[in-house]
């Protein structure tokens, strides 16, 4: 799969594909990202790619022609294979980006992604793109970061970037769900309560759940599940609505969801008293 990330801020982008996970992929060849610096493609000695909004107001839009240039010479390097699967722009006007979204441009051939900066891009860059895009509903100092996050989340569905291809189907939202909880080594741990370093004695123990211990596959996968709509139930009931369910957790969220109700009523019992 290709990317393409057209930046004015190239370094930031290199720096963190060259970690982890994608930077494996990248070398393994499973990803080809090219970081585009965006002051490429002007054509004045100072490089500009910033003018102030026609019409008065704060701060700096970005100048629509690099960007035209940008994604001309995307396109003519692409040659016979034409234009780019998607031109992605990161912006706070866009849709929520979402796992399933992850998973749907997983499956293109090649996506280009506009990082935008200070107050937009120049609305006619608009007509250049196929879809925008926002990692949530707050403004950041502009598209880089949004532009990894949609690079990583949507590498981990290319097969063969995550090593255990099982862990991707298993990632929170991928049906709906939160993760249930995971734990490894040590069995047991002591912590001690914030503000309380370095006093000898007392302490929490915390342990691993004992049918993770058990070696019952079945008690532990039902327990899996139970956690897992647990905590979707308490964090993020919204995902519920659209989430894909077997039988067996149609069964165990009756049984939450009345225990929920029951825990309501004692409450509202105990408010009365």
């Amino acid at each position: 799969m290709t990317f393409d990330i057209v930046t004015i801020f190239p370094a930031m982008i290199a720096q963190a594909l060259a970690a982890g996970v994608l930077g494996r992929a990248i070398e393994r060849g499973l990803l080809n990202v090219t970081v585009r610096d965006l002051r490429d493609f002007t054509t004045d000695r100072h490089r500009v790619v910033d003018d102030v909004p026609y019409g008065g107001g704060p701060g700096m839009v970005l100048k629509p022609d690099p960007i035209f240039r940008a994604l001309d010479a995307i396109e003519l390097e692409r040659g016979e294979r034409g234009r780019p699967s998607a031109v992605i722009l990161t912006s706070p006007q866009g849709a929520r980006f979402t796992q399933a979204d992850a998973k749907r441009l997983s499956g293109l051939e090649s996506v280009v992604v506009l990082c935008g900066r200070y107050e937009g891009v120049d609305e006619r860059v608009r007509e250049r793109v196929t879809e925008e895009l926002s990692i949530g509903d707050y403004v950041l100092t502009g598209g880089e970061l949004p532009a990894l996050v949609i690079v990583d989340a949507v590498a981990r569905n290319v097969p063969g970037v995550v090593g255990d291809e099982d862990s991707v189907t298993h990632d929170s939202f991928s049906r709906g769900l939160l993760d249930f909880p995971q734990f490894t080594r040590p069995q047991e741990i002591t912590t001690r309560h914030a503000g309380v370093a370095g006093v000898r004695g007392g302490g929490q123990v915390l342990s691993v759940p004992d049918v993770l211990l058990s070696g019952n596959h079945a008690e532990i996968r039902r327990w899996r599940k139970r956690e897992a709509l647990a905590r979707t139930l308490a964090r993020r009931p919204d995902l519920l609505v659209g989430a894909t369910l077997d039988e067996e957790e149609r069964e165990i969220l009756l049984e939450l969801q009345k225990e929920e109700g029951r825990m309501k009523k004692l409450e509202a019992q105990k408010v009365g008293e």
